[in-house]
């Protein structure tokens, strides 16, 4: 694959200047399918290695270089900034990367990325993962991608998929020329001597640096004293450094930069752009926050369903918007989730006192816990007795991707767990022995599967099911064994509320709780 050479385009009329940027990049997927194992991967391969000391810090974003060009990877994992800057209908990425697990199968996060990455109409790359191990299947894999519309290459479709192992660092050249290759298809160029643009990717709150802000560069070159805002935060730039905390004088398209100087912190997804003045840019920061119209999940409930209820509480009205988007994502067929409160601020008394009358969950995002609810938690846990929980549950979070999975735990803890059925075997019966009470010996030949000591049976005659039981034990030969397979002829101590007779078949099955998922 040849490298394309960056070359400068004639000026557009306006005086602004069209570059070739790279590709900023996001990883999506099921949670534990390596995402993040394939972005450490990726930095421990491209960056770590070449440079003393590495990266010593998690901005949310980083550069690598291959083959002399540039890619911008977001690194919050992937649904954070992702999901979180769609909700705001912002373009955060140009290029997806689908993480699977070639060992496992497509998970409901999986599909749930297909349909972020679909929303979002940008180009896909499947990355098969976990290739190292002994049970991956990547054809198998291809196979499941096909039921949900993703149809890679090789299948016939037009969607490069890649197979790595983040574990060995085996793939990732051949992934990044991948990323490269669509990412010349698509002929990404970024105007540079435009005002500037770009995204906030991560943002907190330093007690010594004061509002601390990652970000990826869209349009222009920002530099220090440049004046930026977004609709709630404004800043004159102070500081800009690379991806590595390296001072630089500026940042270019495409670039991910931490930015020192925003007088309060602006929530992850918001876009920012440059203005000539501070007056300016003070005449298009909305004066207040937007007042928000929670509760419309509340109408309309089935009641049949479970309903789990939370109040939010967030640092800044971005925040909530953007958690707010990623949970109306997360699936309520079988559960329900209720926001019954969502606003801007420190937990309060009167959050307390909603959540104990609700039997709600507070969940609050870069906020602190009032001292008077903290009083009020501790003379709760005081009158308890010994291991007991108290009445009033709150979970703080600094990461909105930690702050989803969390609720998503708690739609899936408050479904009831399933019984699932596995049928394993069965058996004709060819010899009966009158036992008694309630059990009998019976021998007979195994025609399906496999017969197990202690399992589970139903007894069919003339394809009609006329009673149950299990197998107390099971011989061959007169010998004790506690597993036979087809073909085999067995003798059965049967144990149940039939009377077994020659011709009858044995259905051997097994049953599992399986913990509910949404």
């Amino acid at each position: 694959m040849k490298n394309k050479k960056i070359d400068k385009k004639p000026a557009r009329a306006g005086g602004e200047s069209i570059l070739q940027r790279p590709p900023v990049v996001v990883v999506l997927g099921h949670v534990d399918h390596g995402k993040s194992s394939l972005l450490e991967a990726i930095k421990d391969f491209k960056i770590t290695a070449k440079e003393s000391g590495g990266i010593t810090q998690h901005i949310g974003a980083y550069e690598v270089e291959e083959k002399g060009k540039k890619i911008t990877f977001i690194d919050t994992p992937g649904h954070e900034a992702f999901s979180a800057m769609r909700a705001r209908g912002t373009e955060v990425a140009d290029i997806a990367l689908l993480v699977v697990d070639s060992a496992q199968s497509v998970q409901p996060q999986t599909k749930e990325a297909v349909i972020a990455i679909k929303r979002a109409e940008i180009p896909t790359i499947v990355v098969l993962n976990k290739i190292d191990l002994p049970t991956a299947n990547p054809e198998k894999i291809k196979r499941e991608l096909l039921q949900i519309d993703v149809v890679v290459e090789s299948m016939g479709g037009k969607i490069p998929s890649v197979q790595v192992s983040a574990k060995e660092k085996t793939g990732i050249n051949e992934l990044l020329e991948i990323i490269l290759l669509v990412a010349d298809m698509h002929d990404l160029k970024s105007e540079t001597e435009a005002p500037v643009e770009g995204l906030v990717i991560e943002s907190y709150m330093d007690g010594l640096k004061g509002p601390v802000v990652t970000a990826v560069i869209k349009k222009g070159v920002l530099r220090k004293k440049d004046i930026i805002a977004t609709d709630l935060a404004l800043a004159k730039v102070k500081s800009i450094q690379d991806f590595k905390g390296k001072e630089i004088h500026e940042a270019r398209p495409s670039q991910p930069a931490i930015i020192l100087g925003f007088e309060k912190v602006p929530a992850v997804g918001e876009k920012f752009k440059s203005y000539k003045t501070t007056e300016e840019a003070m005449q298009k920061l909305k004066k207040e926050e937007p007042k928000r119209e929670v509760g419309s999940t509340v109408l309309n409930l089935d009641p049949a369903k479970k309903v789990l209820n939370i109040i939010l509480k967030g640092d800044v009205f971005g925040s909530l918007e953007a958690i707010e988007g990623m949970l109306k994502n997360l699936p309520q067929d079988k559960v329900i989730l209720r926001i019954l409160k969502s606003e801007v601020g420190d937990i309060s008394e009167s959050d307390a006192k909603l959540a104990e009358m609700s039997k709600a969950t507070i969940i609050g995002f870069r906020v602190k816990i009032g001292p008077a609810v903290m009083k009020f938690m501790k003379n709760d846990l005081e009158n308890l007795p010994a291991g007991r929980q108290g009445k009033l549950r709150i979970k703080t979070f600094d990461i909105i991707y930690e702050l989803v999975q969390d609720v998503r735990r708690g739609l899936e803890k408050s479904l009831e767990a399933e019984i699932v059925r596995e049928d394993i075997g069965k058996l004709k019966t060819l010899l009966v022995f009158w036992g008694e009470k309630n059990r009998q010996i019976v021998g007979g030949k195994i025609t399906e599967g496999e017969m197990r000591k202690g399992i589970k049976l139903e007894v069919f005659r003339d394809d009609k099911k006329i009673g149950s039981g299990r197998i107390v034990n099971l011989q061959r030969d007169k010998k004790d064994i506690d597993l036979l397979k087809k073909r085999d002829e067995a003798g059965i101590l049967f144990e149940g509320n039939v009377k077994i007779e020659k011709g009858d078949i044995l259905a051997a099955y097994v049953e599992e709780r399986k913990k509910g998922e949404l």
